[in-house]
């Protein structure tokens, strides 16, 4: 699978070894970075990532900041991103099941790496059911 991430300095930390799990099941991994702890805007990562989905160049895409708000935001301003903020792994597997999310946001502030890396496995692993959910999200676009 063709992944996005990106990440604001607060999701740094955590972002190398995402990027290390997903390469190593064999993902392929486009990074947006950024590449360091200094103080970046975390919407220049967010559209990048947004619009790499949006465009098709990746199925799916991870954003990381401290609340994960900001980041959700910004991708959710696309027409074709369905960004969602994720704490725990039932809400990772719901923003895939119900709700179709393309792009999950991840609060690093607010769980530890091992949350971080697991809701991220499950992101990816779980597939939109359909049905009753799908007219649902038809309805999301404006």
């Amino acid at each position: 699978m063709k992944i996005a991430i990106g990440c604001d300095h607060a999701g740094f930390p955590y972002k190398d070894g995402l990027v290390a799990m997903l390469q190593a099941q064999g993902h392929m991994v486009q990074d947006f970075g950024t590449h360091s702890l200094e103080s970046v805007d975390y919407p220049d990562f967010a559209h990048a990532v947004a619009l790499a989905v949006e465009d098709g160049q990746a199925e799916l895409g991870i954003l990381l900041c401290g609340s994960a708000n900001g980041v959700a935001i910004t991708a959710n301003k696309h027409q074709g991103i369905r960004c969602a903020i994720c704490w725990t792994e039932e809400l990772a597997a719901l923003a895939r099941q119900h709700n179709n999310a393309n792009v999950i946001a991840v609060p690093a502030r607010f769980v530890p790496e091992i949350l971080a890396q697991a809701m991220v496995r499950i992101f990816i692993s779980t597939e939109f059911e359909g049905g009753r959910h799908g007219r649902r999200v038809d309805k999301i676009a404006c």
